[in-house]
């Protein structure tokens, strides 16, 4: 008799002792929840790379911030899951870039503002001429408009899944803030380049 209650009562001991679906063991810890990945128009991530370069040299200045194309995020939308800011600091006598990430995907950053390895500034040079942050005011998302508008929307209408990079750096031809809108993986390979004032929205000119 004895065994056979003990036959009717080891299945429900033994469910009561297994977890929840779904839970962890007893003394097993619970795995950590995976975030949405985040993308930011330039401006939104530009304040925060700005943030932390000022930590590092109290009259940085930005001379260039351009987005990065990941398996998560195309530069849809004027956005980016990755955007990449340097600056120079005539103080610190360098120049150092800072990284705001918001993907998951294996080869991106890690999330948040991360910095990078500081290099030597030279003022003479034009590649890092920097720039008064009082002239972007155009974001990345409304440069994007300008550029559907004189070429890019041909090019999304065949590939809606059209990568597109984001650079916003001083032009000496011009004497302003420019954003190149790039249709392609880089600069070089672009299918289309167009290029945009930063402080007042005009069109410039299509690049390539």
């Amino acid at each position: 008799m004895k065994r056979f209650l003990w036959c009717l009562l080891a299945p429900m001991l033994l469910a009561g002792c297994s977890p929840e679906p779904g839970k962890p063991a007893q003394g097993e810890k619970a795995k950590p929840a995976v975030k949405e990945p985040e993308y930011l128009a330039g401006r939104a991530a530009f304040q925060q790379l700005y943030v932390a370069a000022h930590g590092w040299g109290r009259d940085a200045q930005p001379y260039r911030l351009e987005s990065q194309i990941t398996p998560d995020s195309n530069g849809k939308d004027g956005k980016s899951g990755v955007w990449r800011a340097s600056f120079a600091s005539a103080a610190q006598r360098g120049i150092k870039p800072y990284t705001w990430s918001g993907s998951n995907a294996p080869d991106a950053p890690e999330r948040g503002v991360s910095p990078g390895t500081e290099d030597t500034y030279n003022p003479t040079n034009a590649s890092t001429r920097a720039f008064d942050v009082a002239f972007l005011k155009v974001d990345s998302d409304k440069a994007l408009e300008s550029a559907l508008q004189h070429g890019g929307d041909k090019l999304m209408q065949k590939d809606p899944n059209q990568p597109v990079l984001y650079v916003l750096e001083w032009n000496a031809g011009e004497n302003g803030l420019v954003w190149h809108v790039i249709f392609g993986t880089s600069h070089n390979e672009a299918k289309l380049t167009v290029m945009v004032n930063a402080s007042t929205d005009n069109f410039i000119r299509v690049e390539k």
